[in-house]
């Protein structure tokens, strides 16, 4: 990236709400079904047909205006968006403009000095989601599938306020966070519930005015935003500096061929005929649905990362870690209150070997093999002595492979610890007398080979000695 120039961005993140039917009908949201047999009359716009709003989405709405400090309007005003589009039947789209339901929030991010920076949050409005085009199978033919026609999204529009890539991936994993801990959204990415458009221009460092933006659709991976954000930087700054100018446009972002492309030109809000729905009533919400709201909100990440450090002592990387979902969260709680181990100890097992097993099987904490408190047991054994730390790895393998709790894997695989003195005293004698030069070498100042000898006692032990003992019994007997 050239010097000189400074980046401009801000995100629309369009999130689907976790309702069961759509923001206007009674239609099914479930992802998966067969094309177009989740699209009702009203969906579909029929003559005849009203929409009823679905009162969930306004609740789920006022919960995250909440969360990020937003003022809810006691009176937001649903609007139709006219455009054409094959998947947009009615020829125009329920969302809200002038009057949404959320406005002037705030989120905070780490940026790359490591200091915290506020990103403004410009609104978060309702809006019913479209159909969907699809290419792939029908050769030189389009289809047409509508069963997303009608499902309630929350459109969240940042403020020009991130100024790199990472700053922009950093932000938009907080709001998945959120709307993931509120239970607003199931944040699938893959499925189309989270995506997010960025809206990209450049300007000479130190200038005021912003550069014309172009912007990226339907951008569904937080590494795609990334790669798609940087490429669209460096295009922009290549084309003024060859004496260009930036067109203000749509553009796609094709992660095989790695290059964004034109769309179309971008609309102003003036091309979509905004105007107030006339099938649909203002939306007015009382202060004591607001109340109910605020008292139905979570405990969020920020708190419980600070509560984390403060009262399980963790160190901040990994409360920020563990503290990343609410389902980690909630399985970390849980086997601190069943083990007796330090809450440090729990919070290495849980972003140690068990992040790593999950990762490996490309599963979520809830499809866990090991559930919290089994994770307990086997934590419970290393702080009694029964086993090692290093045989817990072993154990734990076993468990996640449905081979017991980590008590029958131990008792069925003989891996309790060596704790007995005199037993350890025995073994160590006997790698002394049979490694008579390193002995000596030891005894002239070579303290390192200490290491040399635990591991030939651990090796005669099948690593089931226990380290801190065979450490003493160790350094006793070879000042003998």
């Amino acid at each position: 990236m050239s010097a000189g120039w400074e980046v401009v961005i801000g995100l629309e993140i369009h999130t689907q709400l976790a309702t069961k039917s759509k923001i206007f009908s009674g239609a099914s949201t479930a992802y998966g079904s067969e094309p177009n047999t989740q699209a009702c009359l009203v969906d579909l716009g029929y003559p005849g047909v009203l929409p009823v709003l679905n009162k969930e989405v306004v609740r789920m709405a006022t919960m995250f205006g909440l969360a990020v400090n937003a003022t809810v309007a006691r009176r937001s005003v649903f609007a139709r968006k006219n455009y054409f589009y094959p998947d947009l039947p009615k020829g125009y789209q329920i969302s809200q403009m002038e009057l949404p339901i959320v406005e002037h929030g705030e989120m905070f991010i780490t940026d790359a000095d490591g200091n915290e920076k506020r990103i403004g949050i410009t609104r978060a409005h309702l809006e019913e989601d479209a159909g969907k085009s699809i290419h792939e199978g029908l050769d030189a033919s389009s289809g047409i599938d509508l069963n997303r026609a009608g499902t309630p999204l929350l459109e969240i529009v940042s403020e020009p306020d991130l100024r790199s890539a990472k700053e922009a991936v950093a932000y938009l994993r907080k709001i998945h966070t959120i709307v993931r801990y509120l239970g607003i959204s199931d944040g699938n990415m893959q499925e189309g519930s989270f995506r997010c458009d960025a809206n990209v221009s450049v300007r000479p460092m130190g200038q005021k005015e912003l550069g014309t933006r172009a912007e990226l659709k339907n951008l569904n991976s937080f590494r795609f935003i990334e790669k798609a954000i940087n490429l669209e930087v460096e295009r922009q700054i290549d084309l003024i500096e060859d004496g260009g100018t930036v067109a203000q446009e749509t553009r796609l972002y094709d992660s095989d061929k790695h290059e964004t492309r034109s769309m179309r030109s971008k609309e102003e809000a003036n091309d979509y005929r905004y105007f107030p729905d006339p099938d649909l009533l203002p939306v007015e919400i009382s202060d004591e649905f607001i109340a109910a709201a605020r008292a139905a909100l979570p405990e969020l990440p920020a708190a419980k990362e600070q509560r984390f450090v403060s009262a399980y002592e963790l160190r901040a990387d990994d409360a920020t870690i563990l503290t990343a979902s609410r389902a980690l969260a909630d399985y970390f709680e849980t086997l601190v209150e069943a083990t007796d181990a330090k809450p440090q100890i729990a919070a290495n097992w849980v972003i140690g070997e068990l992040s790593g097993a999950l990762n490996k099987d490309n599963k979520d904490i809830g499809d866990s093999n090991i559930s919290a408190t089994d994770l307990a047991g086997l934590v419970n054994r290393i702080h009694d002595n029964t086993i090692s730390g290093k045989i817990a790895k072993q154990v734990f393998e076993a468990m996640w492979n449905g081979k017991g709790s980590a008590d029958e894997v131990i008792e069925s695989q003989g891996l309790k610890q060596i704790t007995d003195n005199s037993a350890i005293e025995a073994v160590v004698q006997k790698v002394i007398d049979e490694n008579p030069s390193q002995v000596a070498e030891y005894r002239a100042g070579k303290d390192k080979l200490i290491g040399f000898f635990v591991g030939k006692v651990m090796q005669e032990t099948r690593g089931q000695a226990n380290p801190g003992q065979v450490n003493q019994v160790l350094k006793d007997l070879l000042k003998a």
